[in-house]
C-alpha cells in the first residue's frame, strides 16, 4: 500500500483487566506500546472485579498515555486520529477508555475513531507478519469470545461460527479454578498441562448440529467438574496435571476440527489466530500442524500482542481511519457490540 504520508495513531485500550496506550504508525509499526495489567490485583479475588477494574483504568489511564507519547518520541500535535476500544467488554472500563479518547481528540483537534474490540484482535496478527493481508480466515478465542470469522478485507468481516455458550476463556478459568489452580486459567492449564497425559480422561468433544462452525464448552467444562465430584464422593484422589492436559486437548480438538472444517469448506490459503487463547502452546502447536497438514500458512501474534493490548487497536485503527470511519462526541460504550456492527 502506498503511503502519501506517515500516519501516526494514538490507541487506547480499557474494555478489561489492562489500561493500555500505543502509538502505531501506518498500522504496521509499533512505536509504542504500554500496558498496566491488573492481574496481580484481580487474582486476589479469583476473578476481575469490574468496579475494580474500572477504578484502576481511572487512575492508570493518564500515565500510560503519556508514557506511550513519549517512548514514541512523539507530541499529541503529530498525532493524526485517535483510536479507542468501545466494544464489547466492561461498561465500567469501557467508558474510562471512550472517555478519555473523545478528551483528547476534542482537545488536540484530531479525528476520533472507535475501534471494536475483536477486530483489533483480529489486527493484531499484522503486526509482525507484514506480508500477510486479506482475505483470510481468522480463529478468535479470548476470554469472553470464540469466534470464526472470514475476514474478506480491512474492517469487513463475515462471522462464519461463534459460542454458543462459554467461551473458551471461560471455560479454561473456570476448569482452573475447579482443580485448584486460580486465576488466570489459560497460561496456569498451559503451564500445568505439560505435566500430564492428555489422553488420560476422554471428556466430551461437542458439536452444534445445525451449526458445523459454532462452539460450545459448557458441555467439557461440566464433565471435569463432574470427574472431580466424582473422585471426591469416592475418597479417590485425582491429578491435576492429568486433568488439565485432558480438558485442555478436548478444547483444542474442537477448536482446530471447526477451523480445519471451514479452511476446506471455503478453500483458503490462510488462517491466523488471536485472542488471549491464542497464546496458549497446545493450541497453536495442533493449529500449527493442522495447517501444515492441508498447505495452509498459519499465522499468529506473540503472546504479548494475544492478551488485551493497545497496539492491536491502533492497527485497527489504521485501516478503519484510512477507510473513512470518523465518530462524533456521542461516541458510547457498547458492552455487547457485535463484530461488523458500526
Amino acid at each position: 500500500m502506498n503511503e502519501e504520508k506517515d500516519i501516526l495513531i494514538l490507541a487506547i485500550e480499557s474494555s478489561c483487566d489492562e489500561t493500555a496506550a500505543a502509538v502505531v504508525r501506518n498500522g504496521r509499526e509499533i512505536l509504542s506500546n504500554i500496558i498496566y495489567s491488573q492481574i496481580d490485583l484481580h487474582t486476589l479475588y479469583g476473578g476481575v472485579v469490574p468496579e475494580i477494574a474500572s477504578r484502576k483504568h481511572i487512575e492508570k489511564i493518564n500515565q500510560v498515555i503519556e508514557k506511550a507519547l513519549v517512548e514514541a518520541g512523539v507530541s499529541l500535535r503529530d498525532i493524526d486520529a485517535v483510536g479507542v476500544t468501545y466494544g464489547p467488554g466492561l461498561v465500567g472500563a469501557l467508558l474510562v477508555g471512550v472517555a478519555e479518547a473523545k478528551a483528547i481528540a476534542y482537545a488536540a483537534g484530531k479525528p476520533l475513531v472507535g475501534v471494536h474490540h475483536i477486530e483489533g484482535h483480529i489486527a493484531a496478527n499484522f503486526i509482525e507478519h507484514k506480508e500477510l493481508e486479506p482475505p483470510f480466515l481468522c480463529l478468535v478465542v479470548s476470554g469472553g469470545h470464540t469466534h470464526l470469522v472470514r475476514v474478506r478485507d480491512y474492517g469487513k468481516f463475515d462471522i462464519l461460527g461463534r459460542t454458543r455458550d462459554d467461551a473458551a476463556g471461560e471455560a479454561f478459568d473456570k476448569v482452573a479454578r475447579a482443580i485448584g489452580l486460580g486465576y488466570p486459567g489459560g497460561p496456569k492449564i498451559d503451564k500445568v498441562a505439560k505435566e500430564g497425559n492428555p489422553d488420560a480422561i476422554q471428556f466430551p468433544r461437542a458439536r452444534v448440529e445445525d451449526a458445523p462452525y459454532d462452539f460450545s464448552f459448557s458441555g467439557v467444562k461440566s464433565a471435569v467438574l463432574n470427574y472431580i465430584n466424582g473422585c471426591r464422593m469416592k475418597g479417590e484422589t485425582f491429578s491435576q496435571a492429568d486433568v488439565a492436559a485432558s480438558f485442555q486437548k478436548a478444547v483444542t480438538d474442537v477448536l482446530v476440527g471447526n477451523a480445519m472444517h471451514a479452511v476446506e469448506e471455503f478453500g483458503v490459503d490462510k488462517f491466523a489466530i488471536a485472542g488471549g487463547v491464542a497464546a496458549n502452546s497446545a493450541l497453536r502447536q495442533a493449529m500449527a500442524q493442522a495447517c501444515e497438514d492441508r498447505g495452509i500458512k498459519f499465522y499468529y501474534p506473540s503472546p504479548i500482542y494475544c492478551t488485551d493490548n493497545a497496539a492491536m487497536i491502533g492497527v485497527a485503527a489504521y485501516y478503519e481511519y484510512r477507510n473513512g470511519t470518523r465518530h462524533g462526541w456521542d461516541l458510547n460504550a457498547v458492552p455487547n457490540l457485535k463484530l461488523g456492527e458500526r
